[in-house]
């Protein structure tokens, strides 16, 4: 069902402090900041709620870049063909890919999942592979055979590369006050590889689509946000050593700070994109011409290859543009007794110096996103989370344990938009208790801080994150 939330009211009136006893706490709570209710500053989608929360664009959007919006969203939606076709601004899918569409993955803008089944294919989570090394650039090694991803769908009469399996196993463990609880532990395989055996060294890394929104702020908070953020040696001695990834942006050929995908190795949401485009559906770009197959995959070489980028600049600037407004939805329950109760704890754990709530963007690339105080929970920086979340694949600057901080804005909403509460880099944490119990690393003394909590303080703290 659709929702709508009521008409925004001035700041004035939310710029209070609110003092609560909760659950019997006796702490005080956080003063209530105005601006957590609109975490997306003035883009802040408040019309459209529901199944349809993360599909609004920027509510400042101004009317040129509106039309641009929904020419991009129609791209992103669109079921890509093989070519030739009649259907020419659409086709050149594969031959080999992931999805035949953004959506595909990224469902209602949201967020992807594992299959809960044998045989329920692979649609919101892709393998990456490679190996220990890195490339000429820092980047990810990559198969000579197979590549950077398996890619388990192909055109008719190309083999696709292989089949992608997860299966998990149990752990058990409990909290302080005795609860219990159980989590999975995924191990994934690829069978039926058409192209030859699969190296034993070879290094796989599950990855979920992400929620969509607020992309286009988050490239808009300044680099030096990032780099005042960043503590690498942990000169403060908190324990907590963030840093920024060093990419390669193949637009400028050279070495930029990283800010989009799970181990923030996209520096701008235009290389996201094409590389996306590339990747998963096997669309060629100007910022990426070559095919996906190997010189290895000979059933497939060849085959689709046509003249210039089967996307050209103009839809992939829409689809750009697309990515960039997409808004943050409003907060519901941010001045609910329980959820600032649980922002307290949220804050008393250390969960803030990681996910650290507010940032005021630059100069955006659209004026929409210029001068925004946001809300996203991250500070975009790399974090070690220890060996039981690491991959072993290293990118750029990012060893195998160490992921961006994932932004927690729109979080709540998953479980209307998406209908699941799977979430960590693979989905393999069921809600936000199971995704903190498998933070390790930087972040093994917060998780032990919540494992200690009493019940009623680890449900307002999920309820603080669930509001956000």
């Amino acid at each position: 069902m659709t929702g709508f939330s009521a008409p925004r009211a001035p700041l004035s009136l939310f710029s209070f402090v609110l003092a609560v006893a909760c659950g019997g706490q006796n702490a005080e709570a956080p003063a209530l900041d105005a601006g957590q209710r609109l975490p997306g500053g003035d883009t802040t989608n408040t019309l459209l709620l529901g199944v349809d929360a993360f599909k609004r664009p920027a509510e400042n959007a101004s009317p040129d870049n509106e039309r641009a919006f929904f020419s991009g969203n129609s791209f992103f939606n669109s079921v890509w063909v093989k070519a030739p076709s009649s259907t020419t601004a659409r086709d050149g899918l594969g031959p080999l890919f992931n999805a035949r569409s953004c959506s595909g993955c990224h469902f209602a803008d949201g967020r992807g999942r594992p299959p809960l089944s044998d045989d329920e294919p692979f649609e919101g989570l892709l393998l990456r592979m490679g190996y220990a090394e890195r490339g000429e650039h820092g980047e990810p090694s990559v198969d000579p055979v197979y590549g950077g991803q398996l890619q388990p769908f192909a055109l008719d009469g190309i083999p696709a590369e292989g089949v992608p399996r997860v299966r998990y196993t149990p752990r058990s463990g409990e909290y302080a006050d005795g609860t219990p609880y159980e989590l999975l532990v995924p191990s994934y395989s690829i069978e039926n590889a058409a192209y030859g055996e699969l190296s034993p060294e070879l290094l796989i890394s599950p990855r979920v689509a992400p929620i969509m929104i607020g992309l286009g702020l988050l490239e808009a908070v300044p680099e030096a946000r990032l780099l005042e953020l960043e503590d690498a040696d942990d000169r403060d001695q908190d324990g907590i050593s963030g840093r920024a990834n060093r990419v390669y942006d193949h637009a400028l050929a050279a070495i930029v700070l990283g800010r989009f995908g799970w181990k923030a190795e996209q520096p701008t949401l235009r290389q996201q994109s094409a590389s996306a485009f590339l990747g998963d559906i096997g669309i060629t770009s100007g910022l990426f011409p070559g095919t996906e197959c190997t010189d290895l995959e000979s059933e497939c070489v060849g085959e689709g290859d046509g003249e210039g980028p089967e996307i050209d600049d103009l839809l992939l600037g829409r689809v750009e543009t697309y990515t960039r407004l997409l808004a943050p939805p409003v907060r519901e329950r941010w001045s609910d007794a329980q959820t600032l109760d649980g922002q307290r704890v949220f804050n008393e754990l250390g969960c803030a110096s990681c996910h650290t709530p507010r940032h005021v963007t630059g100069d955006g690339t659209l004026p929409e996103l210029s001068g925004q105080a946001i809300y996203p929970y991250t500070d975009l920086l790399l974090h070690d989370l220890g060996p039981d979340l690491s991959d072993g694949r290293p990118a750029f600057d990012a060893e195998g344990s160490e992921w961006r901080t994932p932004p927690l804005w729109g979080i709540g909403r998953i479980p209307v938009v998406n209908g699941h509460d799977r979430l960590l880099h693979d989905g393999r944490a069921r809600g936000v208790a199971e995704a903190i119990l498998w933070h390790g690393g930087e972040a093994e003394p917060a998780r032990e801080r919540f494992r200690a909590l009493s019940a009623v303080e680890r449900t307002a703290l999920i309820e603080f994150v669930e509001s956000l």
